[in-house]
């Protein structure tokens, strides 16, 4: 039997397309270490892939492409390499808002940016602003970000913005739009460049159904056709959101998780 025997009927598989990709950016440090080169030259390589890739995401009609950039555990490395990767922050922003503008990218960050200098605290609310319209990819990148971080800031906010009700009032359809991807589809697929097979507190509610892709490539090797083949894996899975096949048949394939939480 061969390995498209045993794919699912169509009428249960995914679209061949994904809405929204998730991708956590792993291997750069690695990849100069098996070179015999600074860690930081990783990160520099690593930053020349997102301009193509987002390019490849276009072409094949992805709406949302989210990329994990900079977590909040992330400042734990040594600092030289965290001024690299703020340094490489502040040079793709200035390089590349123009580019995004003629190519209708919208851009978006999220996480804790407080944290962040000053001017690239401005570089991002300025990227953000002068592609707010644009209707083509939803380009996001998520620094100083962690999952846990915004669940908690978003039960924060809710409860701001609710001060009679109490944390039993509380619901999944209630807290949604306080989390940082608020009017975003989850994501449909997880990639994993490095060979790591976890998630690394990365959207860890909105990913609560996503398919998760682990690939030992590490990531300044991968390419439009690596991302073809995380496709091709994804259009053979079957996505029940904890429903049997008989449920699902006939139905939309992708039914916001939303909508499958009972209301209280």
């Amino acid at each position: 039997m061969t390995s498209s025997n045993l794919r699912p009927p169509a009428a249960e598989r995914v679209p061949a397309v994904p809405r929204h990709i998730a991708i956590i950016m792993d291997g750069n440090g690695r990849w100069a270490k098996n070179r015999h080169l600074p860690r930081t030259l990783g990160h520099v390589k690593g930053a020349k892939v997102v301009r193509p890739l987002v390019q490849a995401c276009t072409e094949r009609g992805i709406s949302h492409l989210t990329l994990f950039a900079f977590s909040t555990e992330n400042w734990r490395r040594p600092a030289e390499e965290v001024s690299t990767l703020m340094g490489l922050f502040v040079q793709y922003l200035e390089k590349e808002v123009s580019d995004m503008q003629k190519q209708g990218v919208r851009f978006q960050l999220i996480g804790e940016r407080s944290a962040f200098a000053q001017n690239l605290q401005d570089l991002i609310a300025h990227a953000e602003h002068c592609t707010a319209h644009n209707s083509g990819i939803h380009l996001t990148v998520a620094a100083n970000y962690g999952g846990q971080w915004d669940i908690l800031n978003a039960t924060r906010e809710w409860q701001r913005a609710h001060p009679l009700k109490g944390l039993d009032q509380l619901d999944a359809h209630s807290l949604s739009p306080y989390l940082s991807m608020a009017g975003a589809p989850d994501p449909d697929l997880l990639i994993r460049t490095g060979g790591e097979s976890r998630i690394s507190n990365f959207l860890l509610w909105q990913c609560a159904y996503t398919e998760l892709y682990f690939t030992d490539t590490l990531w300044p090797d991968f390419n439009a056709n690596l991302l073809d083949e995380a496709l091709d894996w994804y259009q053979g899975r079957v996505r029940r959101f904890g429903r049997t096949d008989e449920q699902v048949l006939g139905e939309p394939i992708n039914t916001p998780i939303a909508a499958l939480v009972p209301r209280t």
